[in-house]
This record gives C-alpha cells, structure tokens and sequence, in this order.
C-alpha cells in the first residue's frame, strides 16, 4: 500500500498506477444485507434457486454495492495522511460493464488522474478499475472525487 503524506505528495503521483487491493469475496449475505439497506430485492440479487435460471446462472451483486466498496478497496490501495478531512464529492462517470456473480472475488485498481487546487485543499479524481476474478471485462470503472482538506 502507498501511504501518501499530504496534498504536494499526492499531487507528484497523478498519473501514476497505484496498484490493486486485496481480493474480496462477495458473499450472498452482503448482496441480501445490500438489499435490505437500500430496498432493492430484485430476484436477480436475492433469490439463488430462482437466478439459477436467470441470464447469469447464479446471483449477482448489485452494481451500486460494487461502488460502496471501493472505499474499502481503495483502503487496501493507498492511504491519504497529512490532510484533516478526506471528502467523498461524487463522481464524474460510474459504468458497469460486466456482473460480479455471487461467490466470485473482486479486487480494485487505482490511479489519481487529476488533482485541483481550491482555496479549502484540492479536489483529487480517483480512476478506480474493479475486476473479477477470472473475468473478462471489468465489473465496474469509475472516475470519482474527493475533496483533500488540509
């Protein structure tokens, strides 16, 4: 993992590869806690006997839960010290190109792609790859922003 130490540090590694997390299984019963915290029971995340049948033959994990996890992904890449507060701002562009079936292992890839300097800090866009094990295409790209406070 890169521990960066402030916002100059951070600045000199735009445009680098930060390197991937660790793999991380996705287990039904974080796709059913998914579920329950967003109210988002479709059959195609929740109900195995009846995905078995479906387009994936199995479950598959909700994009959206994908994207929740890449701040624990992210945490397993790099590390942001020397600044007081690490905002999430939102992100640019969010895809989903590929499922990540229940029981496959995800990992992520990083690399800062632009750093703005504001009168508050800076905002960093994160490019965030996460790939399945095993797949083909990516489970998700995402290009995200956060705001570095000094």
């Amino acid at each position: 993992m890169r521990v960066f130490h402030g916002i100059d540090e951070v600045e000199k590694a735009v445009g680098e590869d930060l390197g991937r997390s660790e793999w991380m299984e996705i287990t039904q019963e974080r796709v059913n806690l998914f579920a329950d915290a967003t109210g988002d029971h479709q059959w195609i995340h929740i109900d195995p006997d009846k995905a078995k049948n479906g387009p994936y033959g199995t479950t598959i994990a909700h994009g959206y839960l994908t994207l929740s996890l890449l701040p624990v992904l992210g945490a397993k890449i790099f590390s942001l010290d020397g600044v007081t507060m690490k905002i999430n701002y939102g992100a640019n562009k969010v895809r989903f190109p590929a499922p990540v079936p229940v029981g496959s292992r995800i990992r992520a890839g990083a690399e800062f792609t632009s750093l703005e300097r504001t009168a508050k800090g800076a905002n960093l866009v994160v490019n965030y790859t996460v790939e399945v094990e095993g797949g083909t295409k990516p489970a998700l790209v995402a290009e995200t922003v956060v705001v570095l406070v000094p």
